[in-house]
């Protein structure tokens, strides 16, 4: 079975070397998926974010410019793990037919949709910046103060972060030891108000604030390689322009089924099984 392979978030400011600064960035993807749910995205905040992971501040800041290159990050983790959950789902029935195939797809899609913090609000995408938010600003405040507020954050959590590296200096820690880590997260966020606005939202396809052109492409690429791999066909042309199809269809189907029932709608789900069967099953088969 063909398994596509997570990347590095385009979001990212630094990507995380040690496994305690990995456990770290997955705490505070983890609590922005938990605040999305609870307060939404205009609401959302860094130090909100902080404060849920139990991080300092800096800490945000190390891997992230604002908050849209936050919940970016998070929208990219989300496809990496749809992507594994559809592996998975096909690996562990290999006599799929193309029907089953497509349901596979869409069953674990629902189920993201159900089950994971954060997914109904953001699922692969970021969502459109709200009035008067620029995706270059740094961050927004917890009550949507803008960026003089997220300026002031980086400005206390560079000081704290002065007094934090000129303790770690004391001692014999080695540079992956917790004094250190610590010093460095508040040195990125004194770092941030000094500038970085240019170079905050991270490379390659990332757009404004770190997120990516078009999602939907993202993941019409990523099932079109994993159903060709499972029916042995190739991912030619014609096969990614229908699964993109199949993909931008089952999206605006599926959100029409939430807002429906925050369940999800049974009968309207069942009708985009139906027409998913019927478009893509032939170019599957």
């Amino acid at each position: 079975m063909h398994q596509t392979r997570p990347q590095t978030p385009p979001a990212l400011r630094r990507a995380p070397v040690q496994q305690r600064s990995a456990e770290r960035l997955a705490r505070i993807l983890d609590a922005c998926a938990a605040l999305l749910d609870e307060t939404g995205y205009e609401q959302l905040s860094t130090r909100a974010v902080a404060g849920r992971a139990g991080v300092p501040i800096g800490s945000v800041y190390r891997f992230f410019g604002n908050k849209r290159a936050m919940v970016a990050a998070l929208a990219h983790r989300n496809l990496d793990e749809y992507a594994r959950r559809v592996s998975r789902r096909l690996a562990e029935t290999p006599a799929l037919d193309a029907h089953g195939a497509i349901d596979g797809v869409l069953d674990e899609f629902i189920a993201m949709k159900r089950t994971v913090p954060g997914f109904a609000l953001v699922d692969f995408g970021v969502p459109a910046s709200a009035p008067g938010e620029h995706a270059g600003e740094h961050d927004e405040g917890p009550g949507g103060g803008g960026d003089a507020e997220g300026e002031g954050e980086r400005e206390g959590a560079g000081a704290e972060g002065a007094g934090t590296r000129g303790g770690a200096g004391t001692g014999s820690e080695g540079a992956g030891s917790e004094g250190t880590e610590d010093a460095e997260d508040e040195g990125v966020a004194g770092e941030g108000a000094g500038g970085d606005r240019a170079g905050s939202a991270g490379t390659g396809t990332a757009r404004t604030g770190g997120e990516v052109d078009d999602p939907n492409r993202l993941v019409a690429e990523r099932i079109c390689v994993l159903l060709a791999a499972h029916l042995d066909r190739p991912a030619d042309t014609d096969l990614r322009r229908k699964v993109l199809v199949g993909v931008e269809t089952a999206d605006a189907l599926v959100r029409l089924a939430f807002r429906t029932d925050p369940a999800g709608d049974p009968a309207l789900v069942d009708e985009t099984r139906l027409l998913l069967h019927a478009y893509l099953a032939p170019s599957l088969a």
